[in-house]
């Protein structure tokens, strides 16, 4: 999987596992300010900490179950 445009030049030869580890602001479009950010309000340090974030759960869940409400 070419996760290139995803991550940050720096971080584009690392491998998935080392990506769940890596900060979030290792993705593309996540600044250090925004980092700070997530991490003040949500505890969020890493990319798998984003990821495991129970809002960011609720809200793919409704994303995913909106197309199959009749």
């Amino acid at each position: 999987m070419n996760i290139n445009k995803a991550v940050d030049k720096a971080f584009e030869s690392k491998s998935l596992k080392e990506l769940v580890d890596a900060p979030v602001d290792a993705l593309q479009g996540v600044s250090e300010g925004d980092a700070k950010l997530l991490q003040e309000a949500f505890n969020v340090k890493t990319i798998g900490d984003l990821a495991n974030l129970k809002y960011v759960k609720w809200a793919q869940a409704i994303v995913n179950l909106a197309d199959t409400e009749e």
